[in-house]
């Protein structure tokens, strides 16, 4: 029993500990909590201040900028408005001195209306003595004023005529004795305007390397690169002991230029092998096509040439590579095409006509396939084609006098092709016809079957030919080069001995994908 009232009293008594645990428990939470909320109304307001003291400085901020918008513009409106007043001024001024010289207009108007009155009066009483006059002399004569009139005329015509052929025969015997010294001042003047220095096209040209180093990688192993080289582009190229130099050799000033703009392109990239070196030349020979077309535009541009064919352009691009008895072809044509205009200018002849018909005179000496008709027939044969008018194509065809001049720019055009290519120094008949020997031998050998290319090198001394391989066999290769040396032992003339070499070469290509 005593037991049982401890138990109960001991749990009462954790009854009542747990009960006090909850209130004081709960109380001590209560103000927590209300500190906590204490605290974060202070924040609160501490932020609330701060958002506040920002409002205002950015609303400050904000007034100040847009006060000085105001500001700047009631600036620029007392400006304009100054401005105005100014304009408004010197108008007041100007209507007042229009004001002020209508006035004087008017007094002016008001005068020479009197004075023309004074003046048709006057006139009036002149008339009247005049007729008075007349019909006194009429009564004195017994001839009237008509007939008098006509008496006077006809005896003023007669002595007028008679002066007129006088003075007509003066000026045809002046111009008789004048005309050729006019002529030829006309010529001289026409020469001393355009005068320009003639570039002489040489057959040999030098490339410049950095060091003597590249000379053994531009031959190669056992010479495989220059060979390959001299095969692709029909070039003479001389590896001798000048320092920092390779000559080309070659009469084609095109085949040089492709070998020397591709030997750039080799020595700059720094990979030289054969099958490096024919891909450069084809790529150097498209853009020497490309630039013969922009040399073409270049030159019309430049002598004020519009609306040329573009067939004619490329023509005219292709003459910067032909030279004509040793005078660059392209040069010589813009020379006459000034020369054509400044006598068309001086005679009072189409500029614009005789400066196309000088250009274009020459065009027959460049076509690709090159037929055996004069180069002024072709050429005027080529303007007609491609559009040019009959003034421009007769003068084409007739500078070389091979058909009738019909127009008065084909002698102009023929005179100053004489004046061109007459000066001293312009031409070399030698190199001319060292050239078409040349080319000559090359088209022999390109007529027999099999053959591809055919190059002549080292100043005509050697004839190199190459062949297809598909149709042309070794023992083939032998009679050809037989064949070609015979063929031009009996049709040309030529010094010293000409050495034949046919080239024969086979390949085999293949690709792994």
């Amino acid at each position: 029993m005593d037991v049982i009232s401890i138990v109960i009293g001991l749990i009462g008594g954790l009854a009542i500990g747990g009960i006090l645990v909850g209130v004081l428990l709960k109380k001590n939470i209560e103000k927590r909590s209300e500190h906590i909320i204490k605290d974060a109304e202070t924040d609160a307001e501490v932020i609330k201040k701060e958002k506040i003291l920002q409002a205002k400085e950015k609303f400050l901020q904000m007034r100040t900028e847009h006060e000085k918008k105001i500001n700047e513009k009631n600036k620029h409106i007392s400006q304009t408005e100054n401005r105005i007043k100014q304009k408004e001024s010197s108008l007041s001024q100007k209507l007042s001195e229009v004001n002020r010289k209508d006035k004087d207009l008017e007094n002016q108007r008001k005068n020479l209306t009197k004075k023309n009155e004074i003046l048709s009066k006057k006139q009036s009483d002149l008339e009247k003595l005049h007729r008075k006059q007349v019909e006194a002399l009429e009564n004195i004569s017994n001839i009237s004023a008509e007939e008098a009139k006509t008496q006077l005329i006809d005896a003023l015509k007669d002595e007028a005529r008679t002066d007129a052929l006088a003075y007509v025969k003066d000026i045809a015997d002046e111009a008789r004795i004048n005309a050729s010294k006019e002529a030829k001042k006309i010529v001289v003047q026409t020469i001393q305007r355009v005068a320009t220095e003639h570039a002489i096209e040489n057959s040999v040209s030098v490339f410049n390397i950095e060091s003597d180093e590249l000379k053994g990688r531009i031959i190669g192993r056992e010479g495989r690169n220059i060979r390959a080289l001299e095969s692709a582009t029909g070039v003479e190229i001389i590896v001798d002991d000048t320092p920092e130099a390779i000559i080309l050799s070659c009469f084609d000033p095109v085949r040089r230029e492709i070998a020397r703009m591709s030997l750039h392109q080799l020595v700059t990239d720094g990979r030289i092998h054969p099958a490096r070196i024919e891909e450069v030349v084809r790529k150097v020979g498209k853009q020497i096509e490309e630039e013969i077309l922009e040399v073409g535009k270049r030159t019309t541009i430049d002598l004020g040439i519009h609306g040329l064919n573009p067939a004619l352009i490329r023509m005219v691009g292709r003459m910067k590579y032909r030279s004509s008895y040793g005078q660059n072809l392209l040069q010589h044509s813009r020379e006459v095409a000034n020369l054509c205009a400044t006598m068309a200018a001086e005679l009072g002849l189409n500029v614009k006509q005789a400066k196309r018909a000088g250009l274009l005179h020459d065009i027959g000496k460049v076509p690709e396939d090159e037929p055996e008709i004069p180069h002024a027939i072709l050429g005027m044969k080529l303007a007609e084609k491609h559009g040019e008018k009959p003034a421009v194509c007769n003068a084409i065809g007739a500078h070389h006098d091979e058909i009738e001049m019909t127009s008065l720019i084909s002698p102009v055009v023929q005179v100053c092709d004489a004046i061109s290519g007459a000066r001293p120094g312009a031409r070399r008949e030698v190199v001319e016809s060292y050239i078409q020997r040349l080319k000559d031998m090359e088209d022999l050998a390109q007529g027999h079957d099999g053959v591809t290319k055919a190059f002549a090198i080292q100043a005509g001394r050697e004839l190199r030919v190459m062949v297809e391989a598909s149709k042309v066999t070794d023992k083939d290769a032998e009679n050809l080069s037989f064949e070609i040396s015979q063929k031009i032992q009996n049709e040309m003339i030529y010094p010293g001995q000409v050495k034949v070499a046919v080239i024969r070469e086979t390949r085999a290509v293949s690709f792994a994908k």
